[in-house]
């Protein structure tokens, strides 16, 4: 009675509805990138017995597993038992899955080589190859501003690599930094943008919910991990893995909670107060999560790299601007479309 009290409140006043959701994306994915970082590139154990973690896909096991249970939870919760049927055919949710699993991994793995700073600005870069999935798939069409504000993100991520250290701790050489690092960074941002393109393709042409498509498509990507895992032999090192470190165990399950919790609070906001806040949310959450990365895990960054961060993220923040002016002078009216951000959380 007294929470219901305190949300009633909260949902009354536009600014502290606003801060519960910036508060509740940031938090949590600030909270699953230390834990990203912390799980891949920090050795568990001490001494001859400190190891780090290599299994990647293990995490993307956990982390769509329990995606899809808060999602069965839900529909149930919401009394929508009608909705856990799949309403589009099982092989386009798989093909949203198995880009997912790819993207998803190809992001883990590139903590072998690139450093957390290196990986998250990166993720800036995906606006490119989203606009060429589009163009393929959907026959979007855009202007020369989308194009011009792509080159200059892509710039300044340029910027970034050229002007120091990337490496990540657990790199071999620079040589496997560079290629494979970079290799893994591309595959991501390929991915991705075809995820992101695929799913508004199936909210566009069937009738599904939210909850529906991260119910099939978290299914479909924790039995593609699952095969994976089992195919490559990783499943019974992962486990032996975290029997003789159960640290690491809660650091995954801390993982995957932070991530799906992300994912709810994305939707509520992308729902409530359209996809141009959430943008700018998380353009901030992107910019803290590199500010705390270099606290916590001491990345040294250059000038020339701050001077690419400021221009990725000001680039960003003046995109998210400049399309909340439009709305205004459009009627004021911010629709949340159905899209990628909607739905599992795709590309944290």
């Amino acid at each position: 009675m007294v929470f219901q009290v305190i949300w009633n409140n909260v949902k009354a006043n536009e600014r502290a509805h606003v801060c519960f959701c910036v508060v509740g994306i940031v938090g949590c994915l600030m909270i699953y990138g230390v834990l990203q970082e912390r799980i891949m590139v920090e050795p568990y154990g001490s001494g001859d017995n400190a190891e780090t973690f290599k299994y990647s896909l293990f995490l993307v096991l956990c982390n769509r597993l329990t995606s899809c249970f808060v999602a069965v939870i839900s529909l149930i919760g919401n009394g929508k038992l009608s909705e856990i049927k799949p309403v589009a055919p099982i092989y386009t949710y798989a093909a949203v899955s198995l880009s997912n699993v790819v993207a998803t991994t190809c992001q883990y793995e590139a903590l072998k080589y690139v450093s957390f700073p290196v990986q998250t600005l990166g993720k800036c870069a995906k606006m490119l190859p989203v606009m060429i999935w589009g163009i393929l798939i959907l026959a979007k069409r855009y202007g020369v501003k989308d194009f011009g504000m792509a080159f200059l993100i892509t710039a300044g991520c340029t910027l970034f690599l050229l002007t120091g250290e990337v490496k990540s701790k657990v790199a071999a050489n620079m040589w496997d930094s560079s290629v494979y690092g970079l290799a893994l960074m591309l595959g991501y941002l390929g991915f991705d943008g075809f995820t992101s393109t695929f799913q508004d393709k199936l909210f566009k042409g069937y009738q599904m919910t939210t909850y529906n498509q991260i119910l099939y498509t978290t299914l479909c990507s924790s039995l593609l991990s699952l095969f994976g895992l089992f195919s490559s032999g990783q499943l019974p090192l992962a486990f032996s893995f975290i029997t003789r470190h159960p640290e690491a165990l809660w650091n995954v399950i801390y993982l995957s909670l932070s991530a799906t919790i992300g994912a709810l609070f994305i939707s509520y906001t992308i729902k409530t107060f359209g996809s141009l806040v959430f943008a700018t949310i998380m353009t901030t959450r992107q910019f803290l999560s590199i500010l705390l990365s270099c606290l916590l895990f001491a990345h040294p960054l250059s000038i020339g790299q701050w001077a690419g961060t400021i221009f990725v993220f000001g680039t960003l923040y003046y995109q998210s601007f400049s399309k909340s002016s439009k709305h205004h002078s459009n009627g004021g009216a911010v629709v949340a479309k159905g899209g990628p951000d909607k739905t599992s959380g795709r590309g944290l």
